[in-house]
């Protein structure tokens, strides 16, 4: 057992899906993530293969299917699944936001229509709240449902789907602005939609077209798409929980948990980043020694240790508040933050301690380095965060009168 990014005060459960995931990572995905992602190839055996391990319905509840386990055990679990290839735990967490969200806000009806088939894997899901001329404005989304009769028509444009093309379930963001109040808050003129598809790309339903995968500098082998609705008539049983208006709130909860399950992946790619550069500090000799008995390769270790290790328990303590119950945009916000923060510059001194190397393709770290910038702006940018935990700790300290 290694020193760093130890989880205290896990069950035996715990203990036993953690040990599994880790066989997992270390065999099936590490000896091939490399190829796969140069290849920009889909990891379609190594999802069949978490499929079989559960990970699909690990949060889902046991009457559903699931394994019941808590946030905290997915994000430990993301964070391992990273540290293996990152695209792979991209896969996962959309898969579990709109999971989560169904668990959370669907109707009886909705989670034992999505739920099941969510927890085996049959069913994929990704979710889609920023558009091309939004990004993180989410109130100034366009995309629109107009109620015609009984049914909904969609039209508008969706960007950057995680999961796209490959999902078969899409939780989608747009304004309903028929029916609401007049002077009421815009975020309450908002309203998710679950929609059914097929996976692939072209017109994947009638009034549904998923373009083609978006070409990136890295994240590559999971699909990063757009979406366009155009005529896309969907019923009132596809809203989720219901009743319009909540769309907002429900995508910030989403949100919320995602950001845990950012920090998790930074934290597993930063853990990957650490072990590369203190294995290859041993291994490569300049000046008659290994360059880790050089002080400034050894400094340069010790603080990638020390940011991989707050990082995680950071990571950790906003997963733990989340499983309470308690509020925590706060901590979420910070851990999101502090770890992808962390990451990039963990990512960057093992790329720098690789030298020339780094810049190689046949390293490993080669891909760690095109991957990182991922996590600085996924589920909100760095500056996103920081606006998020700014207005909370004025509601936290603000001066009283």
């Amino acid at each position: 057992m290694t020193r760093l990014a130890q989880t205290d005060g896990l069950d035996e459960i715990q203990i036993e899906i953690l040990a599994a995931v880790k066989d997992f990572v270390n065999k099936e995905i590490i000896p091939v993530a490399n190829d796969l992602e140069h290849a920009d190839e889909y990891p379609q055996e190594i999802v069949d293969g978490l499929k079989e391990l559960g990970v699909f319905g690990l949060m889902i509840p046991e009457e559903y299917g699931g394994l019941g386990q808590s946030l905290l055990t997915y994000a430990l679990v993301v964070e391992e699944i990273a540290r293996g290839w990152m695209s792979v735990s991209g896969v996962i967490n959309t898969h579990f936001i709109v999971a989560y969200m169904v668990m959370h806000h669907g109707t009886q009806e909705q989670k034992e229509k999505y739920l099941p088939r969510m927890a085996t894997g049959e069913v994929r899901g990704a979710f889609s709240m920023s558009e091309p001329g939004c990004g993180s404005d989410v109130a100034a989304i366009t995309s629109k449902a107009v109620k015609k009769g009984d049914d909904y028509v969609l039209t508008g444009q969706k960007m950057w789907l995680t999961n796209g093309g490959s999902s078969t379930l899409v939780a989608t963001l747009v304004r309903t602005d028929e029916g609401a109040a007049p002077d009421a808050s815009v975020y309450k003129k908002m309203s998710t939609f679950l929609i059914e598809k097929e996976s692939g790309f072209g017109e994947v339903r009638p009034g549904l077209t998923i373009p083609g995968k978006i070409e990136k500098m890295g994240y590559k082998g999971v699909d990063t798409t757009e979406m366009i609705m155009d005529g896309l008539v969907l019923s009132q049983d596809d809203l989720l929980g219901g009743e319009q208006g909540k769309g907002f709130y429900q995508m910030m909860d989403g949100v919320e948990v995602g950001r845990v399950n950012v920090a998790a992946r930074a934290c597993g790619l930063a853990m990957r980043a650490f072990e590369l550069g203190i294995e290859y500090a041993q291994m490569r000799t300049t000046f008659g020694k290994p360059i880790i008995e050089h002080q400034a390769v050894s400094f340069r270790l010790a603080d990638m240790a020390t940011k991989v290790e707050a990082a995680h328990q950071m990571m950790i303590m906003a997963a733990r508040l989340k499983d309470s119950g308690e509020r925590n945009d706060l901590e979420s916000g910070m851990a999101k933050y502090l770890a992808s923060e962390y990451c990039k510059e963990v990512v960057e001194d093992s790329f720098r301690i690789h030298g020339g190397y780094g810049y190689s393709k046949e390293y490993e770290i080669e891909r760690l380095y095109r991957e990182a910038p991922m996590l600085m702006i996924g589920e909100g940018t760095a500056d996103i965060q920081k606006m998020i935990i700014g207005r909370r700790l004025l509601e936290d300290y603000k001066i009283k009168k």
